[in-house]
């Protein structure tokens, strides 16, 4: 009966080790999301259009993974064209964008990033259509290049800017179909990068414009052959710990 006793004790203070060692790492794991797609930062990054509620930028904490390599890194997506009450993702900020001038919007991406990620940290950028335009400013931004290291840019639906001055590997995916990606002021003065320099799938969206431009990038039958840094056929994953999630509001003022 002792033995009995002895046995059941024993397995019982094994469950309790096996839970405490393995519960919170199941806690943990239920936070997480890992992504390997185009299509899924897309979806990450429409997010920020939520009519001013929360704001146009997020930035999470992750793990890239690429081969046998992983380092930390924090993904930071930017939506695009809203009109919201002083939020700084308008028709004007659009204009300024693409001419590739400064602008409410890089301002405030900036400010966000030096306020809440720490100084040296990997960066991944992420936007579609202004976003796009905006991420690719802010890599090439002067305080960001001396502050952080700039892995990879992405940008869905997006014209070409800050070419040549940009940290980082820059990926710009575009539907046939989509024509924003060519709607810059850069188009005028490099025409060939701006359009052969757009990794471009065909969604059949013949004569919408509009509709490729928003919903070509949630197919997983176009973009998932790209992965999480625009890659055709890449292998790279993100490992996100979305408990560090938090959206960020970007003024007009």
């Amino acid at each position: 009966m002792k033995r009995r006793i002895s046995i059941l004790a024993a397995v019982l203070a094994l469950a309790i080790v096996v839970t405490a060692l393995f519960g919170g790492v199941t806690a943990y794991a239920s936070n997480t999301r890992t992504v390997t797609n185009a299509t899924e930062i897309y979806e990450l990054v429409r997010d920020g259009y939520n009519q001013g509620q929360k704001g146009p930028i997020s930035i999470t904490k992750g793990t890239l993974r690429q081969g046998l390599s992983s380092k930390t890194v924090y993904l930071v997506t930017l939506s695009g064209t809203e009109l919201v009450f002083n939020q700084s993702t308008e028709v004007l900020t659009d204009l300024l964008s693409g001419f590739d001038l400064n602008n409410p919007y890089y301002y405030n991406v900036v400010r966000v990033i030096q306020q809440n990620v720490p100084r040296g940290a990997n960066l991944i950028l992420a936007g579609h259509s202004l976003g796009g335009m905006v991420a690719q400013q802010v890599a090439a931004d002067s305080a960001i290049k001396a502050n952080y290291n700039v892995i990879n840019t992405v940008a869905f639906g997006s014209p070409l800017l800050s070419a040549g001055s940009r940290e980082g590997v820059v990926r710009r995916l575009g539907d046939v179909s989509d024509v924003v990606p060519y709607l810059s002021g850069r188009l005028f003065t490099n025409t060939i990068q701006a359009v052969f320099g757009l990794n471009r799938e065909d969604g059949h969206y013949y004569g919408r414009p509009i509709t490729a431009h928003n919903a070509s990038y949630f197919r997983t039958d176009l973009w998932s052959r790209y992965d999480i840094t625009g890659t055709k056929y890449g292998s790279a994953k993100l490992v996100l710990d979305l408990s560090t999630r938090t959206f960020y509001q970007a003024p007009m003022f």
